[in-house]
């Protein structure tokens, strides 16, 4: 309920929880995350899949139009509620510029030595502004296991259909969507959003 003085809740239990704490987490109604799935207080489970990245828009107009047809329709058949989202996840190429900085050490040709150090300046610059890279998911939300089976299949074989790669999210892609949203993308190294 919204009012003047802000956000009041209804449910004694939360209303507790968030007078005696100032931190999210311990509101928030998370009971555990395992086996891809978050796993909420009223025994929900929220899972999904995660979409591999492809950039479609180099492909010849025709294939790009049949990736966009097939989404289309493979949205439509979808007959359950379900959200999409895009989450930002921290780049690490720090095993990259290792393997760029012993190649530079290794060669001896001043040419391909000033490739090398290019490389390594533009790697540099990349870690030096927090680069990220966005991933894509369609999650749902449900409570029997035989159902949650079913709908990952669908959704799979959906995307496949259309030419796109996904697998069931992991505990560690559910736990990077919970900071997203409840850290502004910031990584935690805490107990993230687990609650007793």
């Amino acid at each position: 309920m919204y009012g003047k003085g802000g956000v009041s809740m209804n449910n004694s239990k939360m209303k507790n929880a968030s007078q005696s704490s100032k931190y999210t987490e311990d509101w928030i109604p998370v009971k555990a995350i395992e086996n891809g799935m978050i796993i909420l207080d009223n025994k929900m489970r929220v899972t999904g899949v995660k979409i591999r990245p492809r950039n479609i828009f180099i492909l010849d107009q025709a294939t790009q139009d049949n990736v966009i047809i097939g989404l289309k329709n493979f949205y439509n058949t979808i007959d359950f509620d379900f959200w999409l989202i895009s989450a930002d996840r921290p780049v690490d190429i720090s095993g990259y510029l290792a393997r760029l900085q012993l190649l530079y050490t290794q060669t001896s040709s001043p040419i391909i030595r000033k490739m090398i150090n290019q490389d390594i300046l533009k790697a540099n610059s990349f870690m030096d502004n927090n680069v990220t890279d966005t991933e894509y998911y369609i999650l749902f939300k449900e409570k029997n296991l035989e159902m949650i089976q079913k709908r990952l299949r669908t959704i799979i074989t959906g995307l496949a259909n259309c030419g796109l790669d996904s697998a069931q999210t992991s505990n560690e892609d559910l736990r990077t969507i919970l900071d997203n949203f409840l850290n502004g993308g910031m990584k935690t190294d805490f107990g993230t959003v687990v609650s007793q």
